[in-house]
């Protein structure tokens, strides 16, 4: 048996759109990965962007378990001494762009390099439940019923 590597050209990218409506963010990230590097895929090719597009929409309504919410905090530098800055992940989600928390977690778990930065433009995040991509007939997944922790339990 041959251990087969496929090529660019060999690549047939799908659209998957995800409803992050109540999914946990962790969870919905780490799936994302992994479907934007090609590891659910039986033909995965480290070296190669094999994975498919992906477009969540409804960011604003994503759910951090525990006290995340509010004790969690995203870190920046402007570049100048003295210049790091912090918004906490309630801030960014009650903002104008809900979307970046999705991005930034899904980004944090990709490795890094020129490939991750290739695979991320593959995702599409949507603050509300509208998006421009229907004439790519995206497959709705269910995420939220692959196992009962994904979505917010009341």
């Amino acid at each position: 048996m041959k251990t087969i590597s496929i090529k660019p050209s060999d690549v047939k990218k799908n659209w998957i759109l995800i409803d992050a409506d109540g999914l946990v963010l962790g969870r919905l990230a780490s799936h994302v990965a992994n479907v934007l590097r090609g590891k659910n895929k039986p033909h995965f090719t480290p070296h190669v962007d094999c994975g498919d597009n992906v477009i969540i929409i409804n960011a604003e309504k994503i759910h951090l378990t525990g006290l995340k919410r509010e004790n969690k905090t995203y870190y920046w530098h402007t570049g100048y001494p003295g210049g790091i800055k912090s918004r906490s992940a309630a801030d960014i989600l009650d903002g104008k762009f809900p979307e970046r928390v999705i991005v930034k977690a899904v980004q944090r778990m990709l490795p890094g390099g020129p490939l991750s930065r290739k695979q991320l433009k593959n995702l599409k995040v949507y603050a509300g439940g509208v998006h421009p991509h229907e004439a790519q007939q995206p497959e709705l997944v269910n995420f939220a019923e692959k196992n009962i922790k994904n979505s917010r339990r009341n």
